[in-house]
C-alpha cells in the first residue's frame, strides 16, 4: 500500500491543531537527499542498531508493501550502515523509502535508485555483521520519537511522523 505523498508545508500548514497536540511531528533538519525518489511516504517500521547492518539487510530482503524502514544508527559517523546493494534490493521489494540516522555509502548507486534515502552523511567503511540491534522499537532521531506503525511523510522541506494516515 503506497501512500499518497503529501508536501510537507502543506500539510503542517492545514494541520496545526495535530502539530500542537503532538501528533504530528517534523524532523530536526539534520539530513541529506539520497535516492531518485526525493518524495515519499508510507507506514513506518523502526529498527535500532548500532554500527550493524546484518538487521537492515534481513529488513531490506522483505516484501516492503509501501512501507518505510527508519533506522536509529546512533548518529554514528564512524561507518555506513547502508549500502547500495540493500538499497536496490529495498526498491526491487518495495519499500517506499529509508531513513537513517547514520552514515550511508555507495552514494551514485543509491542516488541511481528509485527508492527515498535520506542519511546524515556518506562514510566509505563498512558496518560490523554481528546482527545485534532491536527490531519495531520506539526510537528518538533528530529530536523526534518515532514508533513502529507511525506513519512517514518525507520531500525536499523535510520530514514528518504522524500517528495516522493524513488524508488530503
Amino acid at each position: 500500500m503506497a501512500a499518497l505523498p503529501l508536501a510537507t508545508a502543506e500539510v503542517c500548514d492545514a494541520n496545526s491543531h495535530l502539530i500542537m497536540n503532538g501528533e504530528l511531528r517534523a524532523l530536526q533538519p539534520v539530513f541529506q537527499v539520497y535516492g531518485r525518489r526525493q518524495v515519499f511516504a508510507g507506514p513506518i517500521v523502526t529498527l535500532k542498531v548500532f554500527e550493524d547492518n546484518v538487521l537492515v539487510r534481513e529488513f531490506l530482503e522483505e516484501k516492503g508493501h509501501g512501507r518505510v524502514l527508519v533506522v536509529d544508527g546512533g548518529g554514528s559517523m564512524r561507518c555506513a550502515i547502508l549500502g547500495g546493494n540493500p538499497v536496490q534490493q529495498a526498491q526491487n521489494n518495495g519499500w517506499a523509502g529509508i531513513v537513517v540516522n547514520g552514515c550511508i555509502r555507495d552514494i551514485d548507486e543509491i542516488n541511481g535508485c528509485d527508492i527515498g534515502v535520506r542519511a546524515l552523511n556518506s562514510h566509505p567503511m563498512k558496518a560490523n555483521k554481528k546482527g545485534m540491534g532491536e527490531k519495531h522499537v520506539p526510537v528518538t532521531i533528530a529530536g523526534t520519537r518515532i514508533c513502529d506503525g507511525e506513519w512517514l511523510y518525507a520531500d525536499t522541506d523535510g520530514i514528518l511522523i504522524s500517528r495516522t494516515e493524513l488524508i488530503v
